[in-house]
């Protein structure tokens, strides 16, 4: 008699399993023989160990495992029965109440992955954003290649503004007191990048060189210094340097050093023009996939098993984890950080990658190979050797897979764009850019 499987709440399932001890037993032994050929047991030669002996060494693991097995194996068969699709691993719990005493018995709690009924997607509405490049555009790209190389003039009874880099001596105390990393001299920095904290850079505006001035700096409760966060000091700054920026002339030279081998300024404009052109189109397409996938995931009323959501939390935090180590943070695995800071995410994530699956079976929406070497070329021209590029991700299957997960993902954006309501909005290009 098949188990049944019951039905506790929402996508929770629970079903009972049973395994005969003889069977438990019998397959023990038999994986006590084998290691017992094997074994080196103080005072007997290999394959002489008495299984007495092998019982009290190897057999709690040995149990432990055939026992694991067997359950899981009952499980597998039970579900496969019951034509059900397991999200996420079962929670197993001994039963002892009412079983005999030739079988062991468990119970397995586990979700089923939901029926996940696709939006009428006629009714979505969507975004589709588009951003124009002219040559206002590519002038404005180039200005900021400029910038990047700028070198600075230092000027004497001027007031520095923002671009200015100035140097200055700083000291700052907290009551009176003196604290670390409140301190420092010759120290430079362009005002308006955002390096120092606002009321820094805010002070060192509109100052001379020569000229001294002291203001009160209230960190913010969150500074990474925590000996002073939250905590207001008196900084004292004395300018020694304002310099003002000067930026290259578009030559020959500023050419070369943008990687143009010839120095020529021409090559260099279309080689921008083309660069800014692809980067423009695919921030446009992300931009556009958000609004099909926020349609798409707002629209969805189905439940998301809770495993599934549990398992993506735990992923983001470890690596979240990982990226406070790269920051050089003390200690990350220690440092607190609550499941619940991810836990609505994780659940749009989950209840996401359920639609577009559902969508993709249903329309047959899979990456073809051609896509995916197409994707993998207009990629490749970001580089310096494209065909190099092409090469790798071809031959390795993981990167060529990443491929293929975007290339799925751009064709469920092109058949929901088919079906919906779309709106098409131009994108101002500084905002697209992130330049505002």
């Amino acid at each position: 008699m098949q188990p049944v499987v019951e039905t506790l709440s929402g996508l929770e399932r629970r079903i009972d399993l049973s395994v005969s001890v003889a069977d438990v037993e019998k397959e023990v032994q038999a994986q006590l023989k084998r290691v017992g050929r094997t074994a080196k047991v103080p005072g007997f030669r290999p394959g002489k160990a008495p299984i007495a002996m092998l019982e009290r060494s190897h057999g709690p693991s040995i149990r432990y495992d055939v026992i694991n097995g067997q359950v899981g194996r009952a499980f597998e068969a039970a579900i496969d029965s019951a034509k059900v699709r397991v999200a996420g691993a079962p929670t197993l719990e001994p039963k002892t109440e009412g079983v005999a005493d030739d079988t062991l018995a468990f119970t397995a709690t586990f979700e089923v992955y939901p029926e996940v009924s696709v939006p009428a997607l006629d009714a979505l509405e969507i975004t589709r954003s588009e951003s124009e490049v002219g040559d206002a555009e590519i002038d404005r790209t180039l200005n900021v290649l400029r910038k990047q190389r700028s070198t600075f003039t230092a000027v004497a009874d001027r007031a520095a503004q923002d671009g200015d880099r100035v140097t200055l001596d700083f000291a700052g105390t907290i009551d009176g007191v003196a604290f670390d990393g409140g301190k420092a001299e010759d120290f430079p920095f362009v005002l308006g990048q955002g390096r120092m904290l606002p009321e820094f850079e805010e002070a060192a505006k509109g100052v001379k060189q020569g000229e001294t001035k002291v203001f009160p700096l209230a960190f913010p409760d969150d500074y990474q210094g925590k000996e002073v966060a939250g905590k207001t000091a008196e900084f004292t700054i004395t300018v020694k340097e304002v310099a003002e920026p000067v930026l290259p002339e578009i030559d020959t030279e500023f050419a070369k050093s943008l990687g143009q081998p010839e120095g020529d300024v021409e090559k260099l404009k279309s080689d921008v023009r083309t660069n800014v052109e692809r980067e423009v189109k695919a921030r446009a397409q992300a931009k556009t996939k958000t609004s099909v996938m926020d349609a798409l995931v707002n629209a969805a009323s189905f439940d998301v098993p809770k495993s599934l959501v549990d398992s993506d939390v735990q992923n983001r935090i470890v690596a979240a984890r990982e990226e406070l180590k790269q920051r050089g943070v003390p200690n990350p695995e220690s440092v607190p950080i609550p499941p619940e800071a991810f836990s609505g995410e994780s659940e749009r994530r989950v209840r996401l990658g359920l639609l577009v699956s559902e969508l993709v079976k249903q329309n047959d929406l899979q990456a073809k190979p051609e896509q995916v070497r197409a994707r993998i070329e207009e990629f490749a021209q970001n580089y310096e050797d494209p065909a190099q590029v092409v090469s790798y991700y071809l031959s390795d299957r993981q990167r060529r897979s990443e491929i293929e997960a975007i290339v799925l993902e751009d064709n469920v954006v092109a058949f929901v764009l088919s079906k919906a309501k779309v709106t098409d909005e131009k994108v101002p290009f500084e905002q697209l850019m992130g330049m505002e």
